[in-house]
């Protein structure tokens, strides 16, 4: 990356999508919204900081709807959790933290109401994003994406949006067969119809966040189609590891995955 971009990725804010309701996934996200749900005992949303802070962008705005105090109780404990204590009781009451473990992160949780659409919770952190280029992505999805390769790209083109996509496994096995018939091998879960989908990693200009009107405004719909619609947004093709959590199935495969070292998502 020059010199250049890399002076812009020091600044540039990450912003997370954690409001929704999750309703896919209601067994888990009736305790809590459903970036909380526990992949190796840490919130898929650590899992997904962790990603975006291994490359080195560790400012981060969080848009919180659905039971956002829970994501608010998570970080108020969360250098608690992460260092030794010490308590002084008595008449001079201290607490003292050493060997503390956190991360380098700037966090910002904002309110953005339990139901603001996707565009909206946007539109409601953009005083936090302020006038320069920023990241964003869902609070529900993990991938092995080279994040400062996406930068370069986005900033190589002069879009103002840039969109992660990838080509989801199928949903069933394969059997390879030849012209006559012959079986000639099985395939595990082969990649799709060849189609590009959204992966929800994203790099925006701040005068991309024109094309989001209010609260009611969906991302994908409205301001995504009107990107693209006026040429001003440009698809980075991403061919490794990508796995969304949208159901308690998802859920169950990610802690598979991360319980037997195959956790392709683990860039830190």
């Amino acid at each position: 990356m020059d010199k250049s971009v890399n002076k812009l990725t020091g600044k540039m804010k990450v912003v997370i999508l954690a409001g929704g309701f999750g309703t896919r996934i209601s067994e888990e996200s009736k305790y809590g919204p459903k970036p909380m749900v526990e992949i190796g005992g840490k919130p898929i949303l650590w899992h997904i900081m962790k990603i975006y802070s291994s490359y080195g962008f560790n400012d981060f705005i969080i848009s919180l709807g659905y039971k956002g105090h829970k994501i608010k109780e998570y970080f108020e404990m969360y250098g608690l959790n992460s260092a030794d204590v010490t308590y002084q009781f008595g008449d001079k009451r201290e607490k003292t933290f050493h060997k503390v473990r956190t991360e380098p992160w700037n966090v910002t949780l904002v309110e953005t109401g339990e139901n603001t659409m996707t565009g909206g919770r946007i539109k409601r952190v953009s005083e936090y994003i302020g006038r320069s280029p920023f990241l964003l992505t869902y609070g529900d999805g993990v991938a092995d994406i080279n994040i400062s390769e996406l930068v370069k790209f986005h900033f190589s083109h002069g879009k103002l949006a840039t969109v992660t996509v990838t080509q989801p496994e199928g949903r069933f096995g394969a059997i390879e067969i030849s012209e006559r018939n012959e079986v000639l091998g099985f395939k595990e879960k082969p990649k799709g119809d060849g189609a590009w989908i959204n992966s929800g990693f994203f790099v925006m200009q701040p005068e991309a966040l024109k094309y989001i009107e209010g609260d009611e405004t969906v991302l994908e719909r409205e301001p995504l189609e009107g990107l693209a619609a006026d040429g001003q947004m440009m698809a980075f093709k991403h061919d490794g590891f990508w796995h969304p959590m949208d159901s308690l199935k998802d859920k169950n495969e990610l802690e598979a995955l991360w319980s037997t070292g195959r956790a392709l998502w683990k860039t830190w």
